[in-house]
């Protein structure tokens, strides 16, 4: 399910051996965010972030720092830990090192909430829900069964208009095309809007019109409400148009930086893709 997370205390995300704390919340910290989109030099920070499930060490040392504003490809190999390290941002996963959310310079600030949209929405296609009924359960604990209430419908259509599917309202989930099941999906992990977006494999159903689209899109949504967007793709061709940073991880972090200079001088790393299939995932 598309979740939205409070992530921990900055002090509490900064203990070494900390396990990941999230509580849902359905209030944004930021409530001016949306008319004053203002994140001046915030920044995540991660640093020896290690995640263990029995006798694996699935990553380990994980450690950069991006900035609110930025779009972050987040690529690798199958296995190399990409989704498992959104799990620890969120705190589904626990981890070891040290997560922190801090201005320039290095001063904590209000722990962030997070939007996380998953690799695919699960639910019955032959269900008559609408994205009303789906969009509103989320919204409150107002039975389905009752319809949706008007006021939450305006709330709900306000929700939609930023992803440009507000027309989608009334329609039944089962109806949807792939990109429009991706926008709603999106507009989930949008409410309340974040100040970190974490996105696994966005667009691994939708074609290469369909990927461009949904790019465009999150790049606005960054322009506009300054989000940090992190992005898990094997797109590479795509994701790097409109990404401005890439962190290439295997277990951990091989290299990070600018678009430009990570990908300059024909990286070993790059070598090993497969032009065909992105050779990643």
């Amino acid at each position: 399910m598309v979740k939205n997370y409070l992530i921990g205390s900055a002090k509490k995300l900064s203990a070494d051996s900390q396990e990941g704390r999230v509580q849902n919340t359905d209030e944004h910290h930021h409530q001016a965010h949306e008319a004053h989109p203002v994140h001046p030099g915030h920044q995540l920070q991660l640093e020896n972030v290690s995640v263990q499930r029995g006798r694996d060490v699935i990553i380990r040392d994980i450690s950069f720092t991006v900035s609110c504003g930025d779009i972050v490809a987040l690529i690798g190999p199958n296995g190399g830990g990409k989704s498992t390290l959104l799990k620890a941002l969120t705190g589904e996963w626990p981890y070891h090192g040290k997560i922190r959310f801090q201005d320039r310079d290095g001063k904590a600030l209000p722990r962030p909430c997070i939007g996380y949209m998953p690799q695919q929405l699960l639910f019955d296609r032959q269900a008559p829900l609408t994205v009303a009924d789906i969009l509103g359960a989320h919204h409150g604990r107002w039975p389905v069964f009752l319809g949706v209430r008007k006021k939450t419908r305006k709330s709900l259509t306000e929700s939609l208009k930023r992803v440009n599917a507000q027309h989608l309202l009334d329609r039944r989930l089962g109806d949807l095309s792939g990109g429009e099941l991706q926008r709603v999906t999106l507009a989930f992990a949008l409410n309340p809007v974040p100040d970190i977006l974490l996105l696994d494999e966005p667009v691994s159903a939708l074609d290469e019109t369909g990927k461009a689209l949904f790019y465009q899109l999150v790049k606005a949504l960054r322009d506009q409400y300054d989000m940090l967007t992190l992005i898990v793709s094997h797109d590479l061709d795509v994701i790097t148009a409109y990404a401005n940073r890439l962190i290439y991880l295997n277990k951990t972090v091989i290299t990070e930086g600018p678009i430009e200079t990570v990908m300059a001088g024909d990286p070993p790393w790059l070598k090993g893709m497969k032009p065909e299939t992105g050779g990643l995932s």
